[in-house]
């Protein structure tokens, strides 16, 4: 029973895994998002919550250590529960891009359902502070908030979290080795 399940789930998640061409596209566009601002002296500032607040913290060290593209996350705990008590959790992100957001910087933000309002009033403030990039990576409902307010938008067709979680963190990691030009290489 469990080897049938197992079985089931993993042909499952392959057959999510499989790109196709507008999610090739985008992986590239983002790319090329980071390495520009990275040009120009700008960065990347990557948020989530939960397990998504993980994949961006892995994504923002292994962008920033092997593929030398500064990227910042804000997990710290004393910033989150600061910002959130003085503006409101649904704030907070929009309050450390505020802070911390310059002009000419890409945003990334990670929400599985794309119902977190966090991540939705960051892509407005994002806008505010004329970020060069608004990245969204979300999964569940095609037409989900957060999906329609970014500028490239990572979409997983399923309602399963775990599905969902690990397809954006195999995006972003892809996009790291992408940048790299390689998938195996010295860390």
């Amino acid at each position: 029973m469990d080897k049938d399940f197992l079985n089931k789930y993993l042909l499952d998640f392959s057959e999510l895994m499989r790109p196709d061409d507008l999610i090739l596209d985008q992986l590239i566009e983002i790319k090329e998002a980071l390495i520009d601002a990275s040009s120009k002296g700008n960065k990347g500032l990557i948020f989530g919550n939960g397990g998504s607040a993980a994949i961006a913290s892995h994504f923002s060290v292994d962008l920033t250590k092997n593929a030398s593209v500064r990227c910042l996350n804000f997990n710290e705990s004393d910033l989150i529960t600061c910002f959130a008590n003085d503006y409101g959790f649904k704030n907070w992100v929009a309050k450390a891009i505020e802070f911390y957001g310059d002009q000419g910087d890409v945003l990334i933000v990670i929400s599985s359902s794309g119902k977190s309002q966090n991540m939705i009033n960051a892509t407005t403030s994002a806008r505010k502070k004329k970020f060069s990039k608004i990245v969204t990576l979300s999964g569940f409902k095609e037409g989900n908030l957060l999906r329609q307010s970014g500028d490239i938008n990572l979409w997983v067709n399923s309602k399963a979290y775990n599905f969902v979680e690990n397809l954006h963190q195999i995006w972003l990691l892809a996009i790291v080795d992408l940048i790299i030009g390689d998938k195996e290489y010295s860390a």
